[in-house]
């Protein structure tokens, strides 16, 4: 008589957007027929859209937001374990613990536990009234706190979750404050002039914005309840609560415990194939993973690649994951904010294109190369032409880059000839800055052309 063979196990530490495309991609290939999955999740509820957290408060329920279903789960067999977080692994004896005491064996272990919210270490940062930005329970706490015991709202960070936290927070009815310790807001996005078209956008709709300030206490009443800031230029601001979106950190807690490399900055070392350098039989994807390029990626599209190239490896099929295109473009308070390709400028004798209307709070740079090339941009305020210029990236577009500047997009002529700048008579204007580089460009180049 012959025994059936064993089934090998695989963990999945975490269920949140990677995670779940890591489920869906083992369905994909056939391995949740092969291998007995089992989840083990620390929040109280399935994955769920993480990017669109906000849109909570425009009236999308937490079941709305989700992105699985009991079906899915039940017709794959996934053991989905919600509300009991792992707590220890074990690498010798290949067995993971859970706060509940549920103790696993597996044959390959993936963790994909995401990140969490950094919060400065300051003075009264555990106050009552203090939230951080990050999860479905934040936001029911949040909304919670702001019905009962607050009218105005603070809001540490200027990044993308802070704009929709102050955002959200205007929409409970909160008198809203930003509080940004950078000069501009967004500063990893956009440049200092696309920070001034937003600055304007985002004071028009009414939040007051405090940049090149950090925050040094946390204040409070007698009652241990938040009542204010205080600022490092020495002012103070007046608030009944104060919500931490300040960035996030790599959740790597584990994988350090358990003896895996971690980055100098965070995050759990994986080679190309998204297996840790350390142990070939664990897997890390998502935001708590430090790739084989040396970035931790905190977007979700390369997390998702990484989830399928987990996937694959794990099938036995070709997959590498070696960076990921971190091109972005977002609606934030109703505004278009994009960026592309090389943002900043910092190849070497490059030229900045610039489109800035100050009125209409728009604002838009191509970074051209010195061969004519766009290398990358920013749009503030009017992002129509995203697409087609990200298309473009790395070759010399078919018309002057202040033709793709202006509006409407304009469609591409049979010639690749540069244009001359289009004659504005408003409070627009569109220049072309040279960087201080060690080269002029060439007279051809677009961004030549353009030159006022």
């Amino acid at each position: 008589m012959t025994s059936n063979p064993r089934v090998p196990t695989l963990v999945l530490v975490g269920h949140g957007m990677v995670g779940q495309r890591f489920l869906e991609a083992l369905a994909e290939r056939g391995l949740t027929r092969t291998h007995r999955v089992v989840v083990l999740c620390e929040e109280p509820r399935p994955a769920y859209d993480r990017v669109q957290l906000t849109s909570y408060f425009a009236g999308r329920t937490p079941e709305e937001l989700s992105l699985t279903d009991a079906e899915f789960i039940r017709d794959n067999g996934i053991e989905l374990h919600l509300g009991d977080p792992v707590e220890t692994i074990d690498r010798v004896a290949r067995t993971v613990t859970a706060r509940s005491g549920l103790s696993l064996e597996y044959d390959t272990l993936v963790l994909a536990t995401g990140s969490y919210p950094f919060v400065p270490p300051v003075p009264g940062k555990d106050a009552e009234g203090c939230f951080v930005y990050r999860t479905i329970e934040d936001l029911l706490a949040i909304e919670a706190y702001a019905g009962s015991r607050a009218t105005t709202g603070a809001v540490v960070g200027g990044g993308l979750l802070g704009l929709e936290a102050a955002g959200a927070l205007k929409g409970l009815g909160l008198t809203s404050h930003i509080v940004e310790f950078a000069p501009r807001l967004m500063p990893v996005q956009i440049d200092a002039g696309g920070g001034a078209a937003l600055l304007r956008t985002i004071e028009d709709m009414g939040l007051t914005v405090h940049t090149g300030v950090g925050t040094q206490e946390i204040l409070t009443g007698a009652d241990g309840a938040v009542t204010g800031m205080r600022l490092s230029d020495g002012s103070e601001l007046a608030t009944d609560m104060v919500v931490f979106s300040a960035g996030v950190r790599p959740r790597d807690q584990l994988a350090r415990a358990c003896g895996l490399s971690v980055g100098e900055r965070g995050g759990i070392t994986v080679d190309e194939q998204c297996r840790t350098v350390d142990d070939p039989h664990v897997f890390a994807i998502g935001e708590c993973a430090l790739a084989a390029d040396g970035r931790v990626y905190g977007l979700v599209a390369p997390g998702y690649e990484q989830a399928e190239t987990a996937a694959a490896t794990i099938a036995r099929d070709e997959s590498a994951f070696t960076g990921a295109d971190l091109s972005t473009k977002l609606k934030l308070l109703g505004v278009d904010v994009a960026s592309f390709g090389d943002a900043h400028g910092a190849t070497a004798d490059c030229l900045d294109v610039v489109y800035s209307d100050a009125r209409a709070g728009t604002y838009k740079k191509l970074v051209i190369g010195r061969g004519g090339e766009l290398l990358g941009g920013i749009l503030v305020g009017d992002a129509d032409a995203y697409g087609t210029l990200r298309a473009f990236t790395g070759s010399v577009p078919p018309v002057s880059p202040s033709s793709w500047c202006s509006r409407p997009v304009p469609a591409a002529p049979s010639s690749s000839a540069p244009r001359r700048c289009p004659t504005r008579r408003s409070s627009a204007r569109a220049t072309t800055s040279a960087r201080a580089r060690s080269a002029a460009p060439s007279p051809t180049t677009p961004a030549r052309a353009c030159r006022r």
